[in-house]
């Protein structure tokens, strides 16, 4: 009884510390959490699961690292283009 309820509520709490990430960090912290559980599944059928979650997560913070350095990119390309969209048009505009 003691461990169905103390499982949920460290869930919980948790998740709760989620909230005030940066976007940045919850990319990292998201590919760890995916990387720890894969891999402490696949370590599982050779009967180490915690050394492979210990390297699942390392895997899975550097794919989420990776990620977060390509939004990051996408996203200031992006910005790039609407800057120069805009002074193209002030100066088509002042013509």
């Amino acid at each position: 009884m003691r461990k169905t309820l103390l499982l949920p509520l460290a869930l919980a709490f948790g998740l709760a510390g989620c909230a005030e990430m940066s976007p940045s960090s919850q990319r990292v912290g998201g590919g760890a959490a995916l990387g720890g559980l894969t891999g402490a599944a696949i370590g599982s059928f050779s009967g180490n699961a915690g050394m492979g979650a210990l390297i699942g997560a390392g895997v899975g913070a550097a794919g989420g690292f990776l990620f977060d350095q390509h939004v990051q990119s996408r996203d200031r390309s992006y910005q790039q283009g609407v800057q120069t969209g805009r002074a193209q048009a002030q100066t088509q505009s002042a013509r």
